[in-house]
């Protein structure tokens, strides 16, 4: 779970942008009855009230039982309302409603030979869901440069790991829940620091500029966490944009831009970066708005591919100045409640919250253990995870 901090911290940006304003459009959606419900509850609760508590909570104070109780329950209101004006939007087109399964095939099992849209299947491509010579030697390259550093980036015997996260909602409820068991784990090294810098609402999109807030809130994040930039050496990036729209070639490619100019944002603020691991949506097709919906959750490992495909041409100073290399991180997609054959995984509607977009608690959990059996016991990533060769 994220730091009392780190909460705090996210609470006080909540209140910055609104979130106890209450959207008196909302009234006025087609779906009138469901939105007057939506409405009518909301009038059971004093924002102003939840305001102050919410200020008060970001200075530092404890709260009573009731005041908790009473936030968490203007903070629920609040986003079921938005999640109502988010509902009433126009869908694209090519939108699957909400189904228990697509019948689309997960990337990691489609082979050389399987088409998706022009796409053959693989993580890596090719039909393979690892990398090629060239890319691994690359990698191995960039790992046998991790090594402790010091608060100003040189090695220390004594010094820290840095591993952070980059996206947006849905990623940061995941790896704060991934933090809190990795840092319980055993198999953790103790010399590595993990800080969740991913954020709510700030998608690939939106840590495009480099002087974008997400990247002034994940400064702040790094410098509470008791590390420095210059320590930063692995990111986790959840590849995702908000309502994409098109086809594959339209929100793919504007998904693999936005996050090319993120990476070397990343490069730019965490000078010793030497690998960024990255991963597409968790199923979408519960969703019931176009926040991002099938297929376009299920695309989004194309961006992925074609990032680490389109790195330039990798040779042995991939991971050097020029770095990080990119690889695939855990894949998360499963096809609904069709078992994925390498694991079993399925996303069942209770996995989802209740805009069946972002994770509920069994969801964050399904996405904090993949990541932790990842960083574990991937060849190329176990070395800095552990600690250990």
């Amino acid at each position: 779970m994220k730091s009392v901090a780190g909460v705090l911290a996210s609470l006080i940006l909540v209140v910055q942008a609104g979130l106890f304003a209450v959207p008196v459009a909302i009234a006025q959606q087609p779906d009138g009855k469901n939105a007057g419900q939506q409405v009518e509850r909301s009038k059971q609760i004093d924002f102003d009230r939840a305001r102050q508590l919410l200020q008060r909570k970001g200075k530092g104070e404890k709260l009573s039982a009731d005041d908790e109780t009473y936030l968490q329950r203007a903070i629920e209101a609040r986003r079921r309302m938005q999640q109502r004006g988010q509902g009433a939007r126009q869908r694209d087109s090519r939108t699957i409603k909400a189904a228990e399964k697509t019948g689309l095939r997960p990337l990691s099992e489609m082979t050389a030979e399987d088409r998706y849209l022009g796409e053959d299947g693989g993580l890596y491509g090719k039909g393979r869901n690892q990398p090629d010579e060239k890319l691994r030697n690359a990698a191995e390259a960039a790992l046998s440069k991790i090594q402790p550093l010091d608060r100003t980036g040189q090695p220390s015997a004594d010094g820290r790991v840095v591993l952070v996260s980059i996206s947006m909602s849905n990623a940061t409820q995941e790896f704060s829940r991934f933090k809190q068991i990795a840092d319980a784990d055993r198999g953790k090294s103790d010399q590595l620091t993990i800080v969740d810098c991913a954020q709510g609402g700030q998608a690939m999109a939106e840590w495009v500029a480099l002087d974008a807030r997400p990247w002034e809130e994940a400064a702040r994040r790094i410098e509470r966490a008791g590390v420095t930039p210059e320590q930063v050496q692995v990111a986790w990036i959840k590849l995702a944009n908000k309502a994409p729209r098109g086809d594959l070639q339209a929100h793919g490619r504007k998904l693999q831009s936005d996050t090319a100019e993120v990476i070397r944002n990343a490069r730019a603020r965490f000078p010793n970066l030497r690998i960024a691991y990255l991963s597409s949506r968790i199923y979408g097709g519960h969703s019931d708005g176009p926040l991002n919906p099938e297929p376009f959750a299920y695309e989004s490992a194309f961006a992925v591919r074609w990032l680490v495909q389109d790195q330039g041409q990798v040779d042995g100073e991939a991971g050097g100045n020029e770095g990080p290399v990119l690889l695939w991180g855990p894949y998360l997609w499963g096809d609904g409640v069709t078992p994925r054959v390498s694991d079993g995984l399925i996303w069942k509607r209770e996995d989802l919250g209740g805009d069946g977009t972002h994770p509920s608690e069994s969801g964050r959990n399904k996405v904090a253990r993949l990541l932790l059996d990842f960083f574990k016991g991937d060849p190329l990533a176990r070395s800095w995870f552990t600690g250990r060769d």
